[in-house]
């Protein structure tokens, strides 16, 4: 066999394993990327943990990485190999021992800016015998998953110093797609797709739209070149529909309207894309012309499931504005927003065709109270809908922020918020674990939280009926999916930043999460 074919051999057998890997199904003892499968729900088949034997669940072993950032990553465990991030390190462990296999070190890069300072990194993505993540200042980077080795190295996004990277990469047939974090910092946004075998850019699709292409008018002059809109959390994918779903954030200078009239295409928005060209196919704007920071990456999960007396391919989405949606994903027809914050005063609702009337509520000179404030009615932190109880489940904050304007103009190394946020004087903030049912558009419980802290724990679903999150006091909690009543905790001692996984070794189940720089995973005795 000669070289060229033994090149495409090798091409088949690494698509063949990405297939098998992200087959579309129940996930079981593997989680094989962020979100764990395509759908988003974060819903593991496993059943060995239950209502009735969750309260003796035991720390098995805890993982320190000693990075520099605070761990926001989900692992991802194939065959029994835990891989898992830390600012520029990627580790593989035992995922039944926490044992390290090998460990991937990079330095952190200096002279960054905003969140990507911040060293942060949300996970990797795995493609037969090869793992890639992203680097805190946009390198993409391929290893080999058996040794850590470095196969090649790629900064897609090195021609503006304001561009960072903060997520976790999604492999796509035989492509691997990542974005960038500075939306708040005058960067202008894309998502890219590089092929899995050579690095090769395959396509990129620009969130804000240069002069004369469609979309455009909200972006006079050189305006579109720091529009913001970054895609920086992994999307979700419908096979069947050959489409993919993807997130954008707030429109830049986040605050300064006056600069970026109309709509602000397509920033805070759900984009639908065909993955084998990058086309966009259609587009859901959340929140036009946004002025409160309420980025648009939130999980867009998928959920089949009767809606209005017929089965329907839905989305949900609980959004940072206020609002969960549901949406057709077959067309982005809008079909539901429902509030799920008391105090909600930048819009007075959502109209029928899913556009938000708005108020005139906006930052000023002297500051103005915006509710929901900057961190959002819910944020980036993973949601999930239960099979079993066809419930969605996410994490909210009431909060409001006094929001302050000051035009200003970009600036490499320099934010671009035009001008910032400060905490309410007068209010108190509180969070609450929601169940939300898309077919009746009612809240079936809700569970509220006492923490003074503003945690950034996601939510995973079980087959068995239980719900795992990370609370506000750095507890990591299991509840009852049907009732919302608490059945477990753990006191990680620590503040969690990061979303749950559940996987099994050897017929045992575990759950997983980072909280501050520690890995923790659980199981019950045996």
């Amino acid at each position: 066999m000669g070289a060229v074919e033994r090149m495409k051999l090798g091409r088949l057998w690494v698509l063949f394993i990405c297939a098998c890997t992200y087959a579309s199904g129940q996930i079981k003892d593997d989680w094989p990327s962020y979100n764990g499968d395509y759908t988003g729900k974060r819903f593991s088949g496993l059943a060995q943990i239950t209502p009735q034997n969750v309260a003796h669940l035991q720390a098995q072993w805890v993982f320190h990485t000693k990075t520099p950032g605070v761990l926001e990553a989900t692992p991802v465990v194939i065959n029994g190999i835990m891989y898992v991030t830390g600012s520029n390190d990627a580790f593989a462990l035992n995922a039944q021992s926490g044992e390290v296999l090998w460990h991937y070190s990079r330095p952190i890069s200096s002279g960054l800016i905003d969140d990507a300072s911040g060293h942060i990194n949300r996970g990797v993505a795995i493609s037969g015998t090869r793992l890639f993540m992203e680097t805190d200042n946009a390198h993409l980077l391929c290893l080999d998953n058996r040794s850590g080795n470095l196969i090649w190295d790629i900064a897609y996004a090195n021609w503006n110093k304001n561009y960072g990277a903060t997520g976790a990469p999604l492999i796509l047939k035989d492509k691997v797609l990542v974005a960038t974090s500075g939306g708040d910092d005058g960067v202008r946004g894309f998502l890219a797709a590089f092929d899995i075998t050579t690095g090769k850019l395959a396509w990129r699709l620009w969130t804000i739209p240069g002069p004369g292409e469609p979309g455009s008018s909200s972006w006079p002059g050189d305006t579109y070149l720091h529009g913001g809109g970054t895609a920086w959390m992994p999307g979700t994918y419908d096979a069947e529909l050959n489409t993919l779903y993807w997130g954008t954030g707030n429109a830049s200078p986040d605050y300064d309207g006056s600069v970026r009239p109309g709509d602000d295409l397509y920033t805070a928005s759900l984009l639908a894309i065909d993955p084998d060209t990058g086309k966009l196919k259609w587009y859901f704007q959340f929140t036009p012309h946004d002025l409160y920071d309420y980025d648009a990456v939130e999980t867009p999960v998928l959920v089949d499931t009767e809606y209005q007396g017929r089965p329907r391919k839905l989305i949900v989405e609980a959004n940072r504005n206020g609002y969960v949606y549901v949406l057709d994903r077959s067309n982005g027809k809008f079909l539901s927003a429902t509030q799920f914050v008391k105090e909600l005063n930048w819009a007075k609702g959502i109209d029928a065709n899913g556009r938000p009337v708005t108020t005139d509520t906006q930052p000023t000179a002297d500051g103005a109270r915006i509710c929901p404030g900057v961190e959002g009615a819910t944020n980036w932190f993973s949601p999930t809908y239960s099979e079993t109880t066809r419930l969605f489940y996410f994490v909210s904050l009431e909060s409001c922020s006094v929001y302050v304007r000051k035009p200003a103009p970009f600036e490499e190394t320099k934010e671009y918020y035009s001008t910032g946020t400060k905490r309410d004087p007068n209010g108190k903030s509180s969070q609450t674990l929601l169940a939300f049912d898309p077919r009746t558009l009612k809240f079936v419980w809700k569970y509220p939280q006492t923490g003074e802290n503003h945690g950034y724990g996601g939510v995973m679903s079980i087959a068995t009926g239980l719900i795992f999150f990370g609370d506000n006091q750095g507890f990591f909690e299991a509840t009852d999916a049907t009732t919302g009543k608490p059945l477990w905790h753990f006191n990680t001692g620590q503040t969690l930043h990061a979303s749950p996984m559940s996987y099994a070794v050897d017929g045992n189940q575990f759950v997983a999460i980072a909280a501050g720089s520690d890995l923790f995973s659980f199981a019950l005795p045996h």
